[in-house]
């Protein structure tokens, strides 16, 4: 299965959305606190948007296609699994990096403080 994911998550960099372009172009090369992200990262069986293992912070960019997804016991189940593995989970919508990207960033730059 781990393998299957490693090809999903290829895939899913080469094909990113809009809105994770945009957080990612903050995020990669160390430009956010000097802190190294990962993008389509894998962790068992699931893949996650961004990653940064250092803080064990990861980020989620939810689109329409997620609203159903990630409202039932299979998101409970995964959100479980991830914090069980101590990591830290914030989640936004796309129409919400579309209209305030800079209050994301404050949103995440507020959860490093508390790390």
């Amino acid at each position: 299965m781990k393998k299957r994911n490693t090809k999903i998550a290829r895939k899913l960099r080469s094909t990113q959305t809009p809105q994770e372009a945009k957080v990612w172009a903050r995020l990669r090369n160390r430009q956010f606190h000097d802190l190294k992200f990962r993008r389509q990262h894998v962790i068992n069986n699931y893949i996650v948007d961004f990653i940064c293992l250092e803080k064990k912070l990861i980020i989620e960019i939810d689109g329409w296609q997620h609203k159903e997804e990630f409202s039932g016991i299979k998101e409970e189940k995964r959100t479980l699994f991830l914090q069980e593995l101590d990591y830290v989970i914030l989640r936004f919508w796309n129409n919400d990096i579309d209209q305030n990207i800079e209050g994301i960033f404050s949103k995440i730059d507020e959860a490093f403080n508390k790390l």
